[in-house]
């Protein structure tokens, strides 16, 4: 018998969908029943990625405080890399956003990758439903690094954005084949550096996708970010 109801997860209780995931990452059989049971939500899903050092981490931690602002609900999955030793996440995506843990409004969780060869932990699926039936406003997935990752969460992700910086260009190159063809909008983050402008320009000719700059930091452009990301969900 599990540890809590679905109306505890449809009412936004914290500490039942915690536990929730953490049964299926271990692959509970009466969790992932109870998961394919419950009914289908339309929380729009928010992949971001893109090469380790552009600032996924710094932007997602923005995007937060300003879709809070418009009190909005919000679920942040952090996929970290797996400790070899064991299998635990290494939780440094949680440490930056350490702000919000005691926001009612916001739901954090790192996910361990668990050997999956760089992509998505197994169950990400699951997972990424469980929230959907919980009704946030919106589900944020912030996955590591680059190759796998950004082919796996296009494919649960209902918006995919790639976040680069201006010296990204060897990235692109090695991301080509895949990330180019499943992004649906660009960031170029930390634009203050040389060759912003000449960057994000590329981009934007060479795919004819979306391309906002940001300086996370000080969260210069993440209000354009957010108004992109609204204007995409409501075309």
């Amino acid at each position: 018998m599990l540890p809590f109801s679905a109306e505890q997860l449809f009412m936004q209780d914290f500490r039942a969908i915690s536990r929730a995931i953490s049964l299926l990452s271990d692959n509970n059989k009466e969790m992932m029943e109870l998961v394919a049971s419950l009914p289908e939500g339309n929380t729009p899903v928010i992949g971001i990625t893109g090469p380790p050092g552009a600032g996924k981490s710094t932007l997602t931690d923005k995007l937060i405080g300003e879709l809070i602002k418009k009190d909005m609900n919000i679920a942040v999955l952090c996929v970290d890399p797996s400790s070899p030793f064991t299998k635990g996440a290494i939780l440094g995506d949680r440490i930056r956003m350490s702000e919000w843990y005691n926001e009612p409004r916001v739901f954090i969780r790192s996910l361990a990758t668990r050997g999956s060869l760089g992509g998505l932990p197994p169950m990400s699926k699951q997972i990424i439903d469980l929230l959907k039936a919980s009704a946030f406003d919106y589900i944020i997935v912030e996955t590591v690094g680059v190759g796998q990752n950004e082919i796996e969460i296009a494919s649960l992700a209902d918006l995919t954005i790639v976040v680069l910086v201006p010296e990204s260009g060897d990235e692109i190159q090695m991301m080509k084949a895949g990330v180019m063809e499943i992004a649906d909008m660009y960031v170029v983050n930390k634009c203050d550096r040389p060759g912003a402008d000449l960057f994000a320009k590329e981009i934007r000719v060479s795919t004819h996708k979306p391309v906002i700059k940001t300086i996370a930091n000080t969260k210069q452009g993440v209000g354009d970010l957010i108004n992109a990301i609204e204007n995409y969900f409501t075309k």
